[in-house]
């Protein structure tokens, strides 16, 4: 997508969506292009589902083999899980992986999607896929479609279990169905059903669920020209379904839409797509969200796209260590499946970026890690305040690991990261992709009470042959956390990292004050000679 998307991407984003102060927060996936999102909540974590629009259209019409999962705890910053399904996942399939939706049952997670049938004439079917993670990786769970009833109306599965475990699959296009799923949520009870009548201005996208006693039955219905997302409700999930009113009227640059609606930590978020990135449109769709609250009576209001998207919930920490991944707006990123597990960031160029939003350092941050590949020479990793060219309090030097999946863990001090701020991951360099990036980490200057009483002797597992000499070693070195103090406090976090060494996950080159490759005693007679030294 990099050759196109975001070859124009800083020029184009600007007349896009007038940013005056930062970047917007919708679409939520900037790296690709996305559509008919699916929510779930699951285990304190808000999860997406979507299609996969790719760049380049066959026969100019939807060009769709996979789908995506992305997740978040803030409802700000979105953690790319790659792809947990393709079509190619089912042999009977022969593309056009449309809109789907996962649910939990009984531990597992059932994906209801939508294909079209091999040497069936072109007529779309309804699959559904199971796995034992909320990303997968997912398996075909049939062997054979669940739904084969009309032809092309069999596309964008709902699915719902009610209070009483009965579940319930709705689909259709043009027409609504529904059929009752057995327990074992792959095989169904009873005839194929057709709801009569179908609620008003139905055309596709149905999203079934219950509030407060009553159901809802969301959907896409034709406004001017394009779809709406509109709403009818009902005592019961099988209807009679009375019209209520438009929830989001058509616009957006794209003549479909595709609603979800869940709740999630005491709000109500509103899912669907536009197409709003650069070079976006009708088949090349961008997933957004929207937070709302209902009526006092129950009823859902009207609302409009924005670019701002939901208010975050809490902030991110970042003395945990954070997929690379993790991102509220990148500029010229991609991504791909990582050698260590998980997803990686690639194809970083210099000037690229990626925006994590709502970052609480807390009394401060002292260094950063990152764990890199590059089969050039490497570039920078820019640390910046509350935009792209804001205050710089760190740069991470990224050299040459021999390969774009050969990793190692790179760090670098840090000044000036107090409270709460965006965080920009800026990347410069030379010409071409730089490096892949797989996680970050900083390091805290709040240490708790010393306690911390060197008591390992075992020999370091570097091969390097210490030669330090104190005196040569610098006295700003050896305050690590930059309190103006040489103390138990340095020993503290230096013992964080003791007996790491070159190349270990966990080493960081600041806490190696002696600069031998492993932090280990040396580095805390270092310190010790310096003691209660203050500045």
């Amino acid at each position: 997508m990099k050759s196109k998307l975001f070859f124009v991407f800083s020029i184009v984003l600007i007349m896009v969506f007038d940013f005056t102060v930062g970047f917007a927060d919708n679409p939520i996936i900037q790296n690709i292009y996305t559509g008919d999102p699916a929510p779930m909540v699951y285990d304190g974590t808000f999860y997406v589902y979507s299609g996969h629009d790719e760049d380049t259209l066959v026969n100019n019409f939807y060009t769709m083999n996979d789908w995506r999962c992305y997740s978040s705890k803030d409802m700000a910053n979105w953690t790319d899980h790659g792809s947990p399904l393709s079509y190619t996942t089912f042999s009977w399939a022969q593309g056009d992986a449309w809109a789907g939706q996962c649910i939990q049952r009984n531990g597992k997670f059932y994906y209801y999607v939508p294909m079209t049938r091999k040497n069936g004439g072109g007529a779309k079917v309804i699959g559904v896929a199971v796995a034992d993670s909320p990303i997968g990786p997912f398996k075909d769970a049939l062997g054979k479609p669940l739904i084969a009833n009309n032809g092309a109306q069999d596309i964008d599965p709902t699915v719902y279990i009610d209070d009483n475990g009965q579940a319930y699959l709705y689909w259709g296009n043009t027409n609504l169905y529904y059929v009752k799923l057995n327990q074992d949520m792959i095989s169904y009870s009873g005839s194929i059903v057709q709801v009569s009548p179908k609620p008003t201005s139905f055309i596709e996208a149905p999203w079934l669920y219950k509030r407060g006693g009553l159901y809802y039955m969301v959907y896409a219905g034709m406004g001017s020209g394009s779809e709406n997302i509109a709403y009818a409700t009902s005592n019961s999930a099988t209807g009679p379904w009375t019209y209520k009113s438009v929830i989001m009227p058509t616009q957006g640059n794209s003549f479909t839409n595709h609603p979800g609606i869940v709740d999630y930590n005491g709000n109500s978020y509103f899912v669907y797509h536009n197409g709003a990135l650069p070079g976006g449109g009708g088949y090349h769709r961008s997933v957004c969200i929207e937070q709302f609250k209902y009526n006092s009576d129950g009823t859902i209001p009207q609302f409009n796209m924005t670019k701002t998207g939901p208010n975050q919930i809490g902030n991110l920490n970042p003395y945990n260590q954070t997929e690379a991944e993790t991102i509220c707006w990148g500029s010229g990123v991609e991504s791909e499946k990582c050698s260590e597990g998980g997803m990686d960031v690639c194809n970083i160029e210099n000037g690229d970026n990626i925006k994590v939003k709502g970052v609480n350092f807390g009394n401060g941050a002292i260094s950063f890690d990152a764990r890199v590949a590059s089969a050039a020479s490497g570039g920078n990793i820019e640390l910046r305040l509350d935009s792209v060219t804001g205050t710089l309090i760190g740069t991470c030097a990224v050299s040459g690991t021999g390969g774009l999946q050969t990793w190692t863990t790179k760090s670098c001090k840090v000044t000036g990261a107090t409270g709460i701020h965006d965080l920009y991951l800026k990347f410069t360099g030379g010409s071409g992709s730089l490096f892949n990036f797989n996680w970050w980490k900083f390091s805290s200057s709040s240490v708790s009470t010393p306690t911390f009483t060197p008591t390992s002797t075992s020999t370091p597992t570097s091969t390097r042959t210490s030669t330090f000499t104190p005196t040569s070693t610098s006295v700003n070195s050896i305050d690590l956390n930059h309190d103006g103090v040489i103390n138990m406090a340095d020993v503290v976090l230096l013992a964080s990292k003791f007996n790491t060494v070159i190349g270990n996950p966990g080493y960081v080159d600041i806490y190696d004050i002696n600069k031998d490759g492993a932090i280990n005693m040396a580095d805390v007679i270092l310190i010790a000679a310096k003691f209660n030294t203050i500045f």
